[in-house]
C-alpha cells in the first residue's frame, strides 16, 4: 500500500478513561488507509526539541491497549511559547493530520501550531478529541465529554460503598469530588446514590458562594435527618466550589496551607475533603452536636478506570469521526457525535471569547432534571421543619437551605 504520510497523536492534561480507545481506533482506521501512525509522548513537551519522544504504532499495539484505562501515550500539562515552535517535527515526518486529545488549553495549542506551519509553508489538519472527566467542555446538550460516564461510575461504586460505611458506623461522611469549574461530577455521582446533600458552585447563582454557606448547607441537611431520626448520611461537594471562594477567604480559614512564589495557597496539596472535613467539625462542636465526620476525596481514583461500554463505543465513534472530518478536508475544530451517532465539526472560534479562551460548560442549574434533584432527593431544613429543628439548633432559620443559597422555597410559593 502507497504510504500516504503520517498523522501524529498526543494527549494533554490529565487522564480520563477511552483515551486508549479514541488512539487505538484512529491507529486502526488510518493503518487500513495507508497512513504511519506516530504516538507523541509528553504531549507538546519534547516536539520542538532536537530530540522529540514519539513512537509508531503498530495494528497489534493498538488493539492491545484499546480496552485498557490510563494512556499509552505519556501524557503533559506543558504549553510551548511561540517562540519555541518549529518544523523540523512535522517536515521530517511528512505529518499530514495533528489529532490532539485533551481539553481546551491542548486545542488551542494545536491551533497556534497549525497557524504557525501554515506560515512556513507546511499544511497539516488539526482535529481535537475533547477529552475530560469533568464534562466542562462546551459540547452540544446532551453530549458528555468522553471519560465523564466511566468516571460517574467508578465514582458511584466509591460512593455507594462510603454511604454502607456511613449506614453500618452512624456516621457521616464528607465526600470532595473533582470538577476544576463545574459541578457536574459532583452532581452525577450524588443524585445517582441520592445524597442527603450535593453542593456544587453552580448553585450559589443568587448568593455570594462562602465557606460558611457550605457548612451551614451540610448540618441542615444533618439537623433534617436527626428530624427523621437518621443519624449517618454523605454530603458530597464539588471541588470547584474553590474556583469562586475568595482567596482571604481560603487563607483565614484556619487550614495549613503550603504556598506558591504568589502568595496563592497550594490547594493541591491538600484533600478538599479534608477541609471541609474539618470546618465542619468545629460548627459541630460549636453547636453541641454530637456527630462524628470523616472525609473522602474522590479524584485520582477516577482518572485511569476502564472505560465503561458507553465510553468504549462513544470513543469509537469519535475516532472513526477523526477519519471522517479529515477525509472532508476539516481542520481547527472539535470532533462532535450526536446521541444518535452523526459525526459533526465544532469549531474552536465559535466556542472561544474574545481572548480565545474557551468558555466551561457548568451544571444547568435551571434544568428539570436540576430542578427535580435539589427539590426532591436532597434533604434540608425548610421553614416547616424549624419547630422540631429547635429542638436541637438554637437557630434553625440560619441553615434552612433556601435562605443560604437564597432560592425561593417552591413549597411556599404552591401555597
Amino acid at each position: 500500500m502507497i504510504n500516504k504520510g503520517s498523522i501524529a497523536i498526543l494527549c494533554g492534561g490529565g487522564p480520563a478513561p477511552g483515551i486508549n480507545t479514541v488512539i487505538g481506533t484512529l491507529v486502526k482506521v488510518f493503518l487500513q488507509s495507508g497512513y504511519r501512525v506516530l504516538g507523541i509522548h509528553e504531549a507538546y513537551k519534547t516536539i520542538f526539541t532536537d530530540k522529540p519522544c514519539f513512537q509508531e504504532i503498530s495494528f497489534e499495539m493498538a488493539d492491545e491497549i484499546y480496552k485498557r484505562g490510563g494512556s499509552a501515550l505519556r501524557m503533559s500539562r506543558y504549553k510551548p511559547k511561540d517562540s519555541e515552535f518549529n518544523t523540523k517535527f512535522f517536515a521530517d515526518n511528512n505529518i499530514r493530520l495533528l489529532v490532539t486529545i485533551g481539553g481546551d488549553d491542548t486545542a488551542g495549542t494545536a491551533n497556534r501550531i497549525a497557524r504557525f506551519l501554515k506560515s512556513q509553508n507546511i499544511k497539516i489538519q488539526n482535529i481535537h478529541v475533547p477529552k475530560t472527566i469533568d464534562n466542562d467542555l462546551p459540547l452540544p446538550e446532551g453530549q458528555p465529554t468522553f471519560g465523564y460516564q466511566s468516571a460517574k461510575e467508578e465514582g458511584v461504586r466509591i460512593a455507594q460503598t462510603v454511604y454502607e460505611d456511613a449506614r453500618t458506623s452512624g456516621n457521616w461522611f464528607v465526600m470532595s469530588a473533582m470538577g476544576r469549574e463545574a459541578g457536574h461530577l459532583a452532581f452525577g455521582i450524588g443524585a445517582a446514590c441520592h445524597f442527603p446533600m450535593i453542593i456544587i458552585p453552580e448553585m450559589f447563582s443568587k448568593a455570594q458562594i462562602s465557606l460558611e454557606k457550605i457548612i451551614r448547607l451540610v448540618i441542615s441537611s444533618i439537623v433534617k435527618r436527626q428530624i427523621h431520626g437518621i443519624m449517618h448520611g454523605v454530603a458530597v461537594i464539588s471541588e470547584g466550589v474553590f474556583h469562586f471562594l475568595p482567596i482571604e477567604e481560603i487563607i483565614n480559614s484556619g487550614i495549613n496551607f503550603t504556598y506558591d512564589d504568589h502568595g496563592h495557597p497550594e490547594l493541591g496539596n491538600v484533600s478538599k475533603a479534608h477541609i471541609f472535613n474539618v470546618l465542619i467539625q468545629h460548627r459541630l462542636k460549636e453547636l453541641n452536636l454530637d456527630v462524628k465526620s470523616r472525609p473522602v476525596e474522590l479524584g485520582y481514583e477516577l482518572r485511569c478506570v476502564r472505560p465503561i461500554g458507553f465510553d468504549l463505543l462513544y470513543c469509537n465513534l469519535l475516532g472513526l469521526g477523526v477519519k471522517k472530518l479529515f477525509d472532508e478536508g476539516y481542520t481547527e475544530c472539535m470532533v462532535t457525535s450526536e446521541p444518535n451517532g452523526d459525526i459533526h465539526p465544532l469549531f474552536l472560534k465559535d466556542v472561544t471569547d474574545a481572548d480565545g479562551k474557551v468558555k466551561p460548560r457548568m451544571v444547568n442549574i435551571n434544568s428539570q432534571k436540576s430542578e427535580l434533584v435539589f427539590q426532591y432527593n436532597l434533604q434540608f431544613l425548610a421553614p416547616e421543619d424549624y419547630e422540631e429543628a429547635r429542638l436541637i439548633l438554637p437557630n434553625p432559620e440560619e441553615y434552612d437551605f433556601f435562605k443560604i443559597l437564597d432560592w425561593p422555597d417552591p413549597q411556599a410559593t404552591v401555597e
